[in-house]
C-alpha cells in the first residue's frame, strides 16, 4: 500500500484498487487480478469497503475490453454488494451505484433459473446476503437539477458511463450533454480534477459535446494536473478508450 496517499486504511485500499484498475486498463491484460494485485480478497473487510467505493469500476477493464474478469475480482464485488446494501434513506447516487454493481455482475455472470444472490438482483434487503429484487432507481431528480449540481451528481456516478449499459442516468446525460460540457469547464477552472474527470468520462461515453470544448486536450490537462489521484487517471483512461472505440 502506498502510505503517501493513505490518510486511513480505507483511503489506502481505495488508492491501491484504483491504481490496479488503471494498470489493467493500460495493459489490457484480461488475466490480471485487480484485487489480488492490491492484496485484497473477499475476506478483507477494509478491501471490501474499498471495493464498494470503487464500485463497478472494479471490473471496468473487462467491460471495456470485452473479456471475462478474474474470478477473484468478481467475488470481491459480489461480497461488496452483499456487505454494503444502501439504506432506505441513502442518497440517490448510492442507490444507483449499488444498482450498477449488480448490473455489472449480471453482465458477466447471468444467474441460472431460480438462483438468488447478487447475480440475480440482490441488495434490496437490510443485511449481508439478503436476496430479493433491486429495481432501477428513479432518476427524475436529474431532469431539472441545475447544471452545476447535475455535473456533480453525474461525476459521482461516473462508473455508469460505460458502453452497452443503458440506464435512466445515461439517458439523462445524453439529453444534457451541453450542461455536462459546461460543468466540465467549471470543474477544470475550480481545479476539481475528480469531478472534471468524471464529467469528461460521461462526455466521452455519450458523445454530443460541443466541438469547441476540446475534450481530448481538456482530459490531457486534467490528467496532468490531477493524475496523482488514480481515480482521476481511471476516469481519463476510460474516457480515452471509449472515445477511441467510438472513432473506429
Amino acid at each position: 500500500m502506498d502510505q503517501t496517499h493513505a490518510s486511513s486504511p480505507l483511503a489506502g485500499a481505495v488508492h491501491d484498487l484504483a491504481t490496479e484498475v488503471v494498470l489493467a486498463l493500460r495493459s489490457g491484460d484480461h488475466l490480471a487480478t485487480v484485487c489480488g494485485a492490491a492484496g485484497i480478497d473477499e475476506e478483507n473487510r477494509t478491501g471490501i469497503a474499498a471495493a464498494r467505493v470503487i464500485g463497478a469500476d472494479l471490473l471496468l477493464p473487462s467491460v471495456l475490453y470485452g473479456r471475462h474478469p478474474h474470478p477473484g475480482d468478481v467475488a470481491v464485488l459480489d461480497r461488496a454488494v452483499r456487505e454494503f446494501p444502501p439504506k432506505p434513506d441513502a442518497p440517490a447516487a448510492t442507490a444507483w451505484s449499488h444498482w450498477h454493481m449488480i448490473s455489472t455482475l449480471q453482465r458477466f455472470a447471468p444467474p441460472p433459473p431460480g438462483a438468488t444472490g447478487p447475480g440475480t438482483a440482490v441488495g434490496a434487503g437490510t443485511g449481508p446476503g439478503t436476496t430479493g429484487t433491486y429495481a432501477e432507481p428513479d432518476a427524475a431528480w436529474l431532469e431539472n437539477a441545475p447544471w452545476q449540481s447535475f455535473t456533480h451528481q453525474l461525476s459521482v456516478l461516473a462508473p455508469l458511463a460505460v458502453p452497452a449499459a443503458p440506464s435512466a442516468v445515461q439517458r439523462a446525460a445524453a439529453d444534457r450533454a451541453v450542461d455536462l460540457a459546461r460543468g466540465f469547464v467549471r470543474a477544470v477552472r475550480r481545479r476539481d480534477w475528480l469531478q472534471a474527470a468524471g464529467a469528461g468520462r460521461w462526455l466521452a461515453a455519450i458523445g454530443g459535446e460541443p466541438a469547441t470544448l476540446g475534450l481530448e486536450r481538456g482530459l490531457d490537462f486534467v490528467e496532468l494536473m490531477g493524475g496523482h489521484d488514480p481515480r482521476v487517471t481511471l476516469h481519463v483512461r476510460a474516457a480515452r478508450l471509449m472515445a477511441e472505440a467510438r472513432a473506429r
